[in-house]
This record gives structure tokens, sequence and C-alpha cells, in this order.
């Protein structure tokens, strides 16, 4: 696999990571048995998890458009994502 094809597929893998990790905070913020405080931080978690899915994207778009795209930087962010998602999972069962 040369490393263009392997940014694309972390990039992408990175996009569907962060959208579930936002997915599961908004599920965990419409929960009204919680405190406020630990409420807005679920928001706040969501929130800037559709940021990084939305910057995840704009890099696949960069990199499909131009061919410019940074190897590293992609396969960190597709483990990154992935690690948080799980993480964020194991949150989600703890709480339920």
């Amino acid at each position: 696999m040369n490393p263009y094809t392997l940014t694309l597929w972390s990039l992408a893998v990175a996009l569907i990571a962060q959208s579930l990790v936002a997915g599961l905070s908004i599920e965990l913020f419409l929960r009204r048995n919680q405190a406020a405080g630990l409420r807005r931080a679920w928001l706040a978690i969501a929130i800037g998890s559709l940021l990084l899915a939305l910057h995840h994207g704009y890099t696949i778009e960069l990199a499909l458009r131009t061919g410019l795209y940074d190897m590293r930087q992609a396969v960190l962010a597709g483990l990154t994502s992935v690690l948080l998602a799980f993480g964020f999972s194991g949150l989600r069962r703890s709480q339920a």
C-alpha cells in the first residue's frame, strides 16, 4: 500500500471514529438523569468531536484535490480517533 492510500484510509477511519465519539457524546448529553455540569461537559465533547471530524474531512478533501498529504499526521489522527472512540464506548457502557 503506498503512502497516499494509507493516508486516505487513515483519515477515513479518523472521520468515522470521531463521528462515533460525537454520537456517543450526544447520546450521553441527552440523558436527563445527570447533573447539569456533566451534561454540559458531554455537549462540549460532542461539539469538539464534530469539529475534529470536520477537520479530518477537510484534510481528505485537500489530499484528494491537490495531492498534498502528511502520512504520519494522518496515521496518528486515525489511531487517536479509534482509541478515543474505544474510550468513550467504555464510558457509555459504565454509565448505563
